[in-house]
């Protein structure tokens, strides 16, 4: 069975919030399935179409300073070589375990999985508030 896990710091879109919500509490339930959900969406058409351009503008302004999108492109290549496609998990409700928290920091925590056959998607994200809206700080998808 293939195996695949890849981790990056600071990656990705955000669902607009208030910061000050964002800071204090896990978002309703739609809205965290629609952040999970658009992270890895946005992630897998970077990975499907090769371009990181829109992936890269959505990333908080130091991460796309840290990170510009061909280097966003090198990390992610295990992916586009072996045309891992996620997409299904549009159609697919997460569930989380741990439960998803806001840690000391500020930074929403979130980790679970998909029920995608025959291999199980997997994700660890976290987010930081910024500009009002939440922003990857962590992206590790797995395919197993």
């Amino acid at each position: 069975m293939t195996h695949i896990a890849h981790a990056l710091g600071l990656l990705l879109l955000g669902l607009t919030l208030s910061t000050a919500h964002a800071q204090n509490k896990v978002p309703s339930e739609r809205s965290l399935e629609t952040l999970v959900k658009t992270s890895l969406l946005t992630f897998n058409d970077a990975n499907i179409t090769g371009n990181y351009e829109v992936l890269h503008g959505r990333l908080s302004g130091p991460f796309r300073e840290q990170f510009p999108a061909a280097r966003l492109k090198g990390a992610f290549k295990e992916f586009r070589d072996k045309d891992i496609d996620i997409g299904v998990v549009a159609a697919l409700k997460p569930s989380y375990a741990p439960a998803p928290s806001v840690d000391d920091e500020g930074r929403l925590l979130v980790k679970g999985t998909f029920p995608t056959e025959p291999k199980k998607v997997e994700f660890d994200l976290a987010f930081i508030p910024s500009d009002g809206e939440w922003k990857l700080l962590r992206l590790h998808v797995k395919v197993d």
